[in-house]
């Protein structure tokens, strides 16, 4: 009987090890958007960095899997809708401009306020990553009002002026309309041009039409967007390398991931973050040429 109950034990013991570790290995969709497409830098680094790197690393160092599906220039979430699309779970990973949420999240774009700041992204994102790692609040209220974990801060190039018509002076550009993301509109409000918050995804299109003319925008973004078609005319001001974009995830779903692919997508977060700033300042000189 001794014996019995023995091998009953161990029989009883190797099934449950071997469904403990059947359970262990997870196939995982994640679903990861932004409003803007892959032409906007740091969606094309979603595209091209995060999210295989994220799938690699998972696939070689753990027993998951992880497969995601994108969703980019509005096909999930639109621009100003993905703050939201984050906290209710409409989509898993997210990434978006602070500029879009300013009752939100009013301190988190605190960089645009300072214009005439450096133009080096890389510095921008230094500096901005400094202040959230020095005040818990930023990262906090993210987690604990919107249900979201902050994965990567994004840097953008250094902003200048596009527009469709010359200009020498600064009392050119009154009662001209130029576009602008919402709070970096404030930059050009004391010259007496109309503001029109708009997003880069209708640039094209509202330059064309008259909608309006000119745009506060970084070169890649009148470069990869070809605003140069439909506004020739390109200033070079210097108001800032800006870091107030982010890539976050839901906060109920990340606390469900293994705790091994949670350390990756941290992992492979910051190192995009700091992409987002070397490849931004690179390609800024080719872009201006």
């Amino acid at each position: 009987m001794k014996r019995f109950l023995l091998v009953v034990a161990i029989s009883t013991a190797a099934s449950a090890l071997f469904a403990g570790g059947a359970a262990r290995a997870e196939d995982i969709k994640l679903r990861i958007a932004s409003g803007h497409p892959p032409a906007n830098t740091y969606v094309n680094l979603m595209q091209s960095f995060f999210v295989p790197e994220v799938t690699k690393r998972v696939a070689a160092r753990t027993k998951h899997k992880v497969e995601f599906i994108e969703g980019y220039g509005g096909a999930m979430v639109k621009v100003a809708d993905t703050l939201e699309g984050v906290q209710s779970g409409i989509i898993d990973i997210g990434g978006y401009n602070f500029g879009f949420e300013p009752s939100n999240v009013p301190l988190h774009a605190f960089q645009v306020m300072l214009p005439f700041g450096t133009m080096s992204p890389v510095k921008s994102l230094k500096i901005v990553r400094a202040v959230f790692d020095k005040v818990p609040y930023m990262s906090k209220v993210l987690e604990d009002k919107f249900n979201q974990r902050l994965i990567s801060l994004i840097a953008d190039n250094g902003y200048n002026l596009g527009t469709s018509f010359e200009w020498n002076k600064v009392a050119d550009l009154k009662g001209r309309k130029l576009a602008g993301a919402g709070l970096n509109l404030k930059w050009l409000e004391y010259a007496g041009a109309t503001p029109v918050q708009s997003s880069l995804p209708e640039a094209y299109t509202s330059m064309q039409t008259g909608v309006y003319n000119g745009w506060i925008m970084f070169p890649s973004g009148y470069v990869n967007f070809k605003l140069y078609e439909v506004g020739k005319y390109y200033t070079e001001i210097g108001f800032g390398a800006i870091t107030w974009h982010a890539l976050t995830m839901n906060k109920a779903r990340f606390a469900k991931l293994p705790k091994e692919v949670q350390d990756i997508i941290i992992q492979v977060g910051r190192e995009y973050e700091v992409l987002t700033g070397t490849v931004n300042e690179e390609n800024y000189p080719k872009q201006m040429e």
